[in-house]
């Protein structure tokens, strides 16, 4: 596998992330993908800033802050003030998640996983391949953290850490 093949897969795990997710029943249209990088970044960094957010993870400030909002507003971040400057909002994981947030972390992939994996004419994949790529999603899950992706960046000369 080379460099272009990994990034592809990433895409199309993503993807397949995306479809798994239940979709919400009102609130404002917008990126899941970013939504997920800043809570990502803000579960490693808890009372960070919206400018920490988007130094650290390469997103637009703008689009941090529509993320927080949307964050906010399922009940999965609070906000309070900074007591170094009153001005600005310390972001802080929710202590007491909303039922929305329960009800995302417990979707499954199974189905959207399912679809992914079907024959080019819809039938089901094999169980046993479904198996298979459940089993290396396990592994990877469990070795490739948001965590390992900031580090390699930090490693590799010429790129710089966000």
């Amino acid at each position: 596998m080379n460099g272009v093949e990994l990034f592809l897969l990433g895409r199309t795990l993503m993807k397949i992330g995306e479809q798994a997710m239940p979709q919400a029943e009102s609130g404002s249209p917008g990126s899941v993908r970013s939504v997920l990088v800043v809570l990502g970044d803000l579960v490693s960094h808890p009372g960070t800033t919206v400018g920490e957010i988007a130094a650290r993870t390469g997103l637009p400030q703008s689009q941090v802050s529509t993320a927080v909002a949307r964050l906010q507003e399922a009940g999965s971040v609070d906000t309070r003030p900074d007591p170094a400057d009153r001005r600005r909002r310390l972001i802080h994981p929710a202590a007491n998640p909303s039922a929305r947030v329960a009800e995302v972390r417990a979707a499954t992939i199974d189905d959207a996983l399912a679809a992914a994996l079907a024959d080019p004419d819809g039938a089901a994949p094999h169980p046993d391949t479904l198996r298979e790529v459940v089993d290396a999603l396990d592994v990877l899950s469990r070795h490739l953290t948001p965590a390992v992706a900031t580090r390699t960046r930090a490693r590799r000369p010429g790129i710089e850490a966000r």
